[in-house]
């Protein structure tokens, strides 16, 4: 198990996830099609011509899972019981096809749950960047984590 139980976060703690990711077609019009997302600025390159990007933008969703999704390796894999939701995420950057991205994460806060005392709750502030070093994705997740002492 990868994964860090609650007990082992700690405010302020970083990670630089390892693992990266280069964007595809078929990433982004899978991605799309399985999400019922028809927009044109995903899905049509004739169509993404004429807009000020010249080309399909990867689908927010996406990329924002797939931030996510590299993250946990390093923080919630097995020991996680469910995400709680997610909160001011924002896109200041596009994401195209070719983009490699890699994600940061900190802890930004960390409590024992009231109602379960066997498990607590973590937030993380997730970050994506690009391969120019650009923030493509921002996110705040709060997780419920399991307790290694419970």
């Amino acid at each position: 198990m990868a994964g860090l139980f609650f007990e082992q976060f700690v405010e302020g703690q970083s990670f630089a996830h390892e693992i990266r990711r280069t964007v595809t077609e078929t990433d982004n019009m899978l991605f799309s099609t399985m999400t019922h997302n028809p927009a044109a600025i995903h899905i049509d390159h004739e169509y993404a011509k004429t807009t000020e990007f010249g080309q399909p933008l990867v689908n927010s969703l996406f990329t924002l899972g797939l931030i996510v999704g590299l993250s946990v390796q390093d923080t919630t894999l097995g020991t996680t019981v469910g995400n709680l939701g997610f909160e001011d995420v924002t896109f200041p950057k596009p994401v195209f096809v070719g983009d490699t991205l890699r994600a940061e994460t900190t802890v930004v806060g960390v409590r024992a749950s009231k109602s379960r005392p066997t498990q607590g709750i973590v937030t993380f502030e997730h970050r994506g960047l690009n391969q120019r070093d650009e923030l493509v994705c921002r996110c705040r997740r709060a997780a419920l984590m399991l307790r290694g002492d419970g």
